[in-house]
């Protein structure tokens, strides 16, 4: 994506503005500004699939980009930001809840990956965090679950509850895509994306 030339500086919010284009092309309407006055942060949680399966085709390397643009992108918007892994070490928290700062795209990139692919304790371990976060931040903190997955996994979890926004960011095999990630998007009522490169 590319930034469009912005009259009043830093005042967009990008990964907000992100969330309201979806898989469209940047438009005028889908622009979010953050407004002068106080406003809570948004929390974005990104859960990252570092299974066996993400390591072919350098899917995971994909990811691990993806995930740190994410981390980049709601550090300059003044945001939250918490990364947890799930795979065949089970599930890790690399950054708690609390402030994006560029250096955290450093616990990315030595991730490695392999086994399987524990969505479900992923997921509950996102839906625990965000929990906890909504009731020190108030009912009405905003937050939003980035699913990062190749969806090469056979449990169907429960629709996450507990984020305001839930993006599904598809990874699959493109050659030979099994569709599990579309169809949980669709059962949560969640937006499906494709790793569109963000904007640097």
């Amino acid at each position: 994506m590319v930034r469009p030339a912005d009259p009043e500086g830093a005042g967009i919010d990008w990964l907000r503005t992100l969330v309201a284009k979806g898989s469209a092309r940047l438009q005028a309407a889908h622009l979010r500004r953050r407004p002068s006055s106080a406003v809570q942060p948004w929390l974005h949680l990104i859960a990252l699939d570092t299974s066996g399966s993400m390591r072919q085709g350098g899917r995971l390397a994909w990811a691990k980009g993806y995930a740190a643009r994410l981390i980049e992108q709601a550090a300059r918007a003044g945001d939250d930001v918490a990364l947890l892994c799930f795979g065949g070490q089970g599930v890790e928290l690399l950054l708690p809840p609390g402030p994006a700062r560029t250096a955290g795209t450093a616990r990315v990139r030595p991730l490695g990956g392999g086994g399987g692919t524990p969505l479900a304790a992923g997921l509950a371990e996102a839906e625990r965090l965000l929990r906890a976060t909504r009731r020190q931040r108030g009912a009405g903190a905003p937050s939003c679950l980035w699913l990062l997955t190749d969806g090469r996994t056979l449990e169907q979890p429960a629709a996450p509850g507990a984020a305001t926004h839930v993006v599904v960011v598809d990874f699959d095999d493109p050659l030979r895509p099994l569709g599990r990630c579309a169809a949980w998007a669709q059962r949560w009522q969640a937006e499906h994306r494709l790793p569109e490169p963000l904007s640097s």
